[in-house]
């Protein structure tokens, strides 16, 4: 049974329609209007094995934090119901991405608790079209609307470009662990309590 969701949000900042299968092949088919964002979620679909479709209309004659954080709004959401009742993930995941001389660190718990740390300090405001304040925003409004527990780090790296792709990366390879199936325990929710 594939675990996948398609959901769509419409307000008058933004309109997107998004589908991903955790099960995929890291197909992306992405057109939210911001060239160097694309570039990040189809990195993400690529590394994290997902397939991910994302079409987004948004006021990007304003700027590009609603379709930003929007969009990780709607990808929080549609993790959140792809994964069901959570039985038999791995539930934890890590990855740390080496990008040139940039580094990206990802730690995930799905936990039924949203939490977001985010330690990485941007040289520049802009990579492309994207406010680089602007990754905290995505990954904050996937992790509370995910309930996933989410670290990001970037220790060091000097081009800001780097270091935005080793974290989406890193949070792909992440996630990608952390929803696989443990055949050990495929019917098991991973959790002393019994639930998450």
């Amino acid at each position: 049974m594939a675990r996948s969701a398609a959901i769509k949000r419409a307000t008058k900042e933004t309109d997107i329609t998004l589908e991903i299968n955790l099960d995929g092949s890291g197909k992306g088919d992405i057109n939210t209007g911001v060239g160097f964002f694309d570039h990040m979620l189809n990195s993400f679909a690529r590394h994290g094995g997902f397939d991910l479709k994302v079409e987004c209309k948004g006021d990007t004659y304003v700027d590009a934090h609603h379709t930003v954080e929007d969009i990780g709004i709607v990808l929080g959401q549609a993790i959140k119901e792809a994964l069901g009742d959570l039985k038999g993930i791995t539930r934890y995941g890590f990855a740390s991405i080496p990008m040139d001389e940039a580094l990206g660190q990802c730690s995930i718990d799905v936990s039924g608790r949203a939490f977001l740390v985010f330690k990485c300090e941007f040289a520049f405001g802009m990579c492309g079209e994207m406010d680089t304040q602007l990754a905290e925003e995505f990954f904050r409004a996937v992790a509370f609307n995910s309930d996933i527990t989410l670290h990001l780090d970037c220790p060091y790296g000097n081009n800001d470009h780097h270091k935005m792709e080793a974290l989406f990366k890193a949070f792909a390879r992440a996630l990608r662990e952390a929803v696989s199936i443990d055949p050990r325990f495929s019917d098991v929710i991973p959790s002393t309590k019994g639930v998450l």
